[in-house]
C-alpha cells in the first residue's frame, strides 16, 4: 500500500518519557462508577474537549479504552516519541499492563495479550506517525488520511512492521465536520486519531463502531 511505508529511520532512536505523566486536573469523575473510568457516549469519547485552550505543556493526550469503558488516565505526552505497549520489558513510555482494569471479557483479555510492543507515536515536521511495532495488524481512522470531501472516514489498516503519517497539522486546519454517522451527534474536531489493536472497524466489519473493539487508543492532538 502506498501510504503505508516499512520500519522508518528515525525508530532506532530512543526518546525516554519517564515515567506515566497523567492529567490529572482534566479527568472527570465518572458518575456510574466515581473513578476515572467512564462510558463513551454514543460510541465516541468526550476527552478531545479536555485539552485546555493555549496549553502548549504537552503535544498530545493519549485515552486507552477497553470497548465503552476508558481504563486509566488521560496520558500527556512532552517528549518527541512515545512507545505504547504492555508490557514493561517491551519499552518506555505508555506501559498500558500498569492500568487497573475491570473487564473480564475473555475477547478483551485476547486481545491485550497481543499488544505486545504496541505502536510507536512520533511527532515530525511534516506531522505525526504511527509505527506499528506489534505482531498483528493495528486500524487507524484519521481525518487527515482520507480525501476531506469523503463522505465518511475510512479505516486503514497498518500491518506489524510498517509505519503512517496518521496525522497531519496543516490539513488538520483546513478540514470541515465530515458526514460521518459516528461524529454526528459529538463535537467534531480534526485533531483526534482513533487506533485499534488487532480488530477493525466501520463499514468492511462487523463492527460498526470503535466502542465495540477491544482494546483502543484515542490520541487527541495539540494545535501548534
Amino acid at each position: 500500500m502506498r501510504w503505508q511505508q516499512p520500519k522508518p529511520p528515525w525508530k532506532e532512536l530512543s526518546w525516554p518519557v519517564g515515567g506515566q505523566p497523567d492529567c490529572p486536573d482534566a479527568v472527570p469523575s465518572s458518575a456510574e462508577t466515581g473513578g476515572t473510568n467512564y462510558l463513551a457516549p454514543g460510541g465516541l469519547s468526550d476527552s478531545q474537549l479536555l485539552l485546555e485552550p493555549g496549553d502548549r505543556s504537552h503535544w498530545c493526550v493519549v485515552a486507552y479504552w477497553e470497548e465503552k469503558t476508558r481504563v486509566g488516565r488521560l496520558y500527556c505526552v512532552q517528549e518527541p516519541s512515545l512507545d505504547i505497549f504492555y508490557d514493561l520489558p517491551q519499552g518506555n513510555g505508555f506501559c498500558l499492563g500498569q492500568l487497573n482494569s475491570d473487564n473480564k471479557s475473555q475477547l478483551v483479555q485476547k486481545v491485550r495479550s497481543k499488544i505486545g510492543c504496541g505502536i510507536q507515536l512520533t511527532r515530525e515536521v511534516d506531522g505525526v506517525w504511527v509505527y506499528n511495532r506489534s505482531s498483528y495488524p493495528i486500524f487507524i481512522k484519521s481525518a487527515t488520511l482520507d480525501n476531506p470531501d469523503s463522505r465518511t472516514l475510512l479505516v486503514h489498516k497498518v500491518f506489524p512492521g510498517f509505519s503512517i503519517k496518521a496525522f497531519d497539522y496543516e490539513k488538520a486546519y483546513s478540514l470541515q465536520r465530515p458526514n460521518d454517522h459516528e461524529f454526528m451527534q459529538q463535537p467534531w474536531t480534526g485533531f483526534t486519531v482513533q487506533i485499534s489493536f488487532v480488530k477493525g472497524w466501520g463499514q468492511c466489519y462487523t463492527r460498526q463502531f470503535i466502542s465495540s473493539c477491544p482494546c483502543w487508543l484515542e490520541v487527541i492532538f495539540n494545535s501548534r
